[in-house]
């Protein structure tokens, strides 16, 4: 079979009898379903088949399943497993978006949490809006970094998402709109093996209302996406990148699998592969792994 459609769902929630519905609705468009293929018990299954497009395959899935928490990614079923992983962090990786948290401490959470929304829906210029969040943290204390890292939490499933693709070859990256001070300790964490962010300027004691020139942006993480594969001999093909927001349309577009993580609307109507309800692990069924196969979190 020339391609695969993978169902994935939270941990025993696959529905029952969603591989006969999804057949159907694939043999209902003229396809030829090959026999599946359970890679984790009521989590996550392979179906093979031919005949259609893998946007066709969303699209009848969805169709068939409307109401069912469960995400479905199509792509050929050729070079599946990837060998770079490019992820944004913010609201993917970890949970929250950081400087929002980090605005809380000056008590202005509400006010940068509003702008960081609408620059992650493409509503503003990313790089204006970053200096603009940041310039209202002036004079803020450094010991605020710490109290926000300390109640940073990662996104399910990410520990597990890099450790088993690191395990088997590929190269994980970070690449943030955020900052160095998060990235270098959420690498740490999950073993990215690099981090590519923005600077915060401080005085050593306390933020200077200003970060490092130049913005990391929408185009620099498509530059380090390019170039780390470039590095390492890869096609785009080889490549996979995860975000939620604008500032990631560009490599997820590029990648040879770009996924919308519970992602901004913007994004979630632009990518070719989206997840909404399994958590990070989904990235490593996308690509064939087996539930034996996939680290602990």
């Amino acid at each position: 079979m020339s391609h695969v459609l993978t169902l994935i769902a939270p941990p025993g929630r696959l529905p029952p009898g969603i591989l006969a519905r999804a057949r159907e609705a694939l043999s209902a468009l003229g396809a030829d379903p090959g026999k599946p293929d359970w890679l984790a018990e009521a989590e996550a299954v392979d179906l093979p088949f031919a005949g259609l497009n893998p946007e066709q395959a969303v699209a009848a899935l969805h169709a068939a399943l409307p109401a069912e928490p469960v995400d479905a990614i199509a792509q050929p079923a050729e070079g599946r497993r990837k060998s770079l992983l490019i992820a944004d962090m913010d609201s993917t990786i970890v949970t929250s978006e950081t400087l929002d948290e980090l605005a809380a401490f000056a008590g202005l959470k509400e006010q940068v949490a509003e702008i960081t929304r609408r620059s992650m829906n493409g509503e503003l210029d990313f790089s204006a809006a970053l200096r603009e969040r940041v310039a209202m943290l002036e004079g803020l204390s450094l010991d605020a970094l710490e109290a926000t890292w300390k109640q940073t939490e990662l996104m399910p499933g990410a520990r597990a998402l890099v450790r088993t693709m690191s395990a088997n070859g590929a190269h994980c990256a970070l690449a943030s709109g955020g900052f160095t001070f998060f990235t270098g300790r959420v690498a740490e964490l999950c073993g990215f093996q690099s981090h590519h962010s923005n600077t915060l300027l401080d005085d050593g004691k306390v933020l200077a209302g200003t970060v490092a020139e130049p913005i990391f942006d929408r185009e620099a993480k498509l530059a380090t996406l390019t170039r780390l594969a470039a590095e390492r001999g890869l096609p785009l093909s080889a490549t996979m990148a995860v975000g939620d927001g604008a500032n990631d349309l560009a490599m997820i577009g590029a990648a040879g699998l770009g996924i919308a993580y519970r992602a901004k609307p913007i994004v979630a109507g632009a990518a070719r592969a989206r997840v909404d309800h399994a958590d990070l692990r989904a990235l490593l069924y996308a690509q064939g792994y087996r539930a034996s196969e996939i680290a602990a979190d």
